[in-house]
């Protein structure tokens, strides 16, 4: 067996989102590395102790993940409450699942506050998405797994085939 892979819930068809929905990702590669028995399967945010569904949230206009991380920035609702320290805690939770179960790789949803990989929300609520990474992505690329979004599962599949 390969190497094993961190994957968000939602890309797996649960219906574990802010808004009480699954995103599934369907590609043959997913389908192979479920029967291989590869994928671990975390909704961040839910390991932390949000529920289903649940205010949608960004981090604070003008920041990043990192500073999430550091302390110098915030992840807010969209009623202005701050779930700072339940993002850093999905994203400890997330970090601590990964190295438990030897994942070397995530997959993770884009867009998410938490899992966003390419792209995050500009922390406005107007549905304007900028460059970035969510608090979990982050933390995990800086401990040295590698990250992925579901638009780039042909570039993860063809990185782990080359193993």
């Amino acid at each position: 067996m390969g190497a094993k892979i961190l994957v968000s819930a939602c890309l797996t068809g649960h219906a574990v989102r802010y808004d009480g929905q699954a995103k599934p990702l369907v590609h043959p590669a997913l389908d192979r590395w479920c029967r291989e028995g590869r994928l671990v399967t975390i909704c961040p945010e839910m390991s932390a102790g949000m529920p289903v569904p649940r205010l949608p949230a960004e981090i604070e206009p003008g920041r990043s993940a990192a500073e999430v991380l550091s302390g110098d920035a915030r992840v807010l609702e969209s009623n202005g409450g701050d779930v700072t320290a339940e993002f850093r805690q999905a994203a400890e939770n997330a970090l601590a699942l990964a190295i438990e179960a030897g994942c070397a790789y995530a997959l993770l949803i884009d867009g998410s506050p938490s899992c966003g990989s390419g792209f995050v929300y500009d922390g406005s609520f107007s549905g304007d998405r900028q460059p970035g990474v969510g608090v979990t992505a982050a933390l995990l690329r800086q401990k040295g797994i590698k990250v992925f979004s579901g638009s780039e599962i042909e570039k993860l599949a063809a990185l782990i085939e080359g193993e």
